[in-house]
């Protein structure tokens, strides 16, 4: 969903400036356009250029009823069919960069998702991740997003997600379909 018409924030709203993660305050009546909402955040343009990332929980500002913020969410929302490890990998395809319309794992970022039976009926899940690049300020974020999402789903108990540099992320860890969408061929 994206939108060509600017939309006047109905409120002020704290968002994040991509890539660097700087916090930024937009607003009430400020103009902004909608370039991306995938995974239950939106990516916006300011009126100065500038690309934030706002929560899906404060999709309100951008005007969006709630029936749509939450067919937004439920694209790639919780789905509880499946094995653990299918729903764990469905979870992290619901993460997605806040600069390139792709899910983390098509982009490569998922270095080692392990999951582990806590003989309580519960799992632990381990994820160890990188972002395109080490300047970009985006981590505590999409960490965050990897950790919100993984225990939403009813069987995950604990969740530790950490963020590695180590091997430095290239294009060859694309997906044959992300490769496709850039027009990497």
């Amino acid at each position: 969903m994206t939108t060509d018409k600017p939309i006047v924030l109905k409120r002020d709203c704290q968002a994040a400036l991509v890539p660097s993660g700087e916090p930024v305050l937009l607003t009430a009546g400020s103009q902004v356009w909608l370039t991306q909402a995938l995974g239950g955040s939106y990516t916006i343009m300011t009126d100065r250029g500038h690309t934030v990332r706002i929560d899906g929980r404060d999709g309100d500002v951008l005007g969006l009823e709630v029936s749509e913020q939450e067919e937004l969410m439920r694209q790639d929302g919780v789905s509880t069919d499946g094995s653990v490890e299918d729903l764990v990998w469905r979870q992290l395809r619901s993460c997605f960069d806040p600069e390139i319309p792709l899910n983390i794992v098509d982009l490569g970022l998922i270095y080692d998702c392990k999951i582990i039976d806590r003989g309580d009926g519960g799992y632990s899940v381990v994820v160890r991740f990188t972002l395109t690049a080490q300047g970009c300020g985006m981590g505590a974020f999409l960490q965050a997003d990897i950790r919100k999402k993984l225990l939403a789903l009813p069987a995950v108990h604990e969740a530790a997600v950490d963020l590695v540099w180590d091997p430095p992320w290239n294009q060859s860890r694309l997906s044959p379909t992300a490769k496709q969408q850039l027009g990497i061929v």
